[in-house]
């Protein structure tokens, strides 16, 4: 969870002096904010515990181990050296050695609820040895309490804004100073300084190896987005190519077919009524053709294919059923079609499903069973659409077909997609039968 203090970091502060005029004369700018955000985030003792390591792997819990043997072997130094060098001794020295292993612990999961009880610790410490410090002896803090606290302010140091960071090395410095002055006993060694250099050197410690991770994370980050945007422009590479390849080849010859059959009536004498329509037909088929494959083309040359707002997406609809009947009935065959449940509009994935797996039906129906009697059906069901496209046996032999076979893989990919189901077989009496559910609501597909 973010802080308050990387918010502000951010952003930009009042500008020094900004004063506001009133009727009772100037009046400074508010600047307490800043100070109430940093009092805010040293009162608030949120979770953030300290991250594992990445590598290697079987060394993730190291640092954690590490901590609670620091925790462990403190906890027990602080109550054994209150007794050998300051001769404290009984409940005290014990509640003080809990409350230092605690706040090392504590820290390792709440840094700044680790930092006010490590403080707390010192506090119970420095007030039980007060009485019995002799010449020497440094006061409020103890050797082994330096050494206590600073594991706790590094943790605090590694996860927390640097501005947090210098308040929680200056509060235990400033109550250290405080406390020399108006309780320090006579003869004692003063830990100021001590506290000062040391405490310093750890905070700055936990600043330098925080701006270590979080720039190395940084770099992490961009180089992802790097290898996303490298990955990006490959695809939009090799859909260019292919849409280059596209328009080169396939509209050449769209276009070279239209011609030829709008040229071709005039090659002969008197041609039939009969030819004349079926010139025409093929002349609009390659004519849609090619407004189809110009759609095509700019969805491949698209950054954004996917976006419906995109004018150049082909998004045909059951609602252009009726036209991709007739066209195929153009061609000669018997085509019926017969919808049942009450027709509505569907998702637009789900309409551009339903009508490319009838479109590939119907193809397959004119290559390979010429002469034959198909059947449309289309049911709407409460939750899902059902589509089956059968086909009776062919009439007459099937011309040599130059397709890869790949038109069932295609129907099944676009089922399968929308979480729904395609089956496709023979007829117990002959023909074919293309048959799919596709719910109305489809889900993502998981892997």
């Amino acid at each position: 969870m973010p802080r308050l203090d990387d918010v502000n970091e951010q952003s930009e502060p009042p500008a020094a002096g900004v004063e506001a005029q009133g009727d009772s004369g100037r009046i400074p700018a508010p600047r307490a904010r800043p100070l109430r955000t940093l009092v805010h985030d040293l009162l608030t003792i949120e979770r953030d515990p300290l991250p594992r390591m990445s590598r290697p792997r079987w060394l993730a819990r190291l640092p954690h181990a590490v901590v609670i043997y620091a925790a462990v072997f403190f906890g027990f130094l602080t109550p054994q050296q209150m007794g050998e060098h300051y001769e404290d001794y009984g409940g005290i020295p014990l509640l003080a050695g809990i409350l230092t292993g605690a706040a090392i612990v504590l820290a390792m999961f709440r840094p700044i609820g680790g930092w006010w009880l490590g403080q707390l610790a010192a506090g119970v410490a420095a007030w039980s040895i007060h009485d019995n410090v002799g010449p020497g002896q440094t006061w409020p803090w103890m050797p082994s309490g330096f050494l206590a606290f600073a594991p706790v302010l590094l943790l605090v140091a590694l996860r927390v804004p640097p501005r947090l960071t210098v308040a929680a090395v200056a509060v235990p410095i400033a109550l250290t100073g405080l406390a020399e002055v108006l309780y320090k006993p006579e003869h004692s060694q003063s830990s100021v300084l001590t506290a000062l250099l040391l405490f310093g050197f750890v905070g700055l410690l936990g600043y330098a190896l925080r701006a270590t991770r979080l720039a190395r994370g940084k770099l992490v980050e961009q180089e992802t987005i790097t290898e996303e945007e490298r990955a990006r422009r490959t695809l939009l590479e090799e859909r260019s190519r292919i849409a280059r390849e596209l328009h080169d080849v396939v509209a050449h010859h769209m276009s070279v077919i239209s011609i030829q059959a709008q040229v071709a009536p005039h090659l002969v004498e008197n041609p039939s009524e009969e030819l004349k329509e079926n010139l025409a037909g093929i002349r609009e088929n390659a004519l849609e053709a090619l407004t189809e494959l110009r759609r095509v083309l700019g969805v491949l040359r698209s950054e954004q294919p996917d976006d419906p707002a995109n004018p150049h997406h082909p998004q045909p609809t059951l609602a252009e059923l009726d036209g991709l009947v007739d066209n195929v009935r153009s061609a000669g065959l018997v085509v019926t079609t017969e919808i049942a449940g009450i027709r509505r509009p569907l998702t637009p994935g789900v309409e551009l499903t339903a009508y490319r797996i009838v479109q590939e039906a119907l193809s397959n129906c004119l290559r390979h069973a010429p002469g034959s009697r198909v059947e449309v059906g289309i049911a709407y069901g409460p939750r899902e659409l059902h589509l089956c496209i059968a086909n009776s046996a062919p009439t007459r032999p099937a011309p040599p077909s130059h397709g890869a076979g790949h038109g069932l893989l295609g129907m099944r990919e676009r089922a399968g997609m929308l979480g729904g189901e395609l089956a496709a077989g023979p007829r117990p009496g002959g023909g074919y039968e293309v048959s799919a559910v596709l719910p109305m609501d489809p889900e993502t597909k998981k892997d």
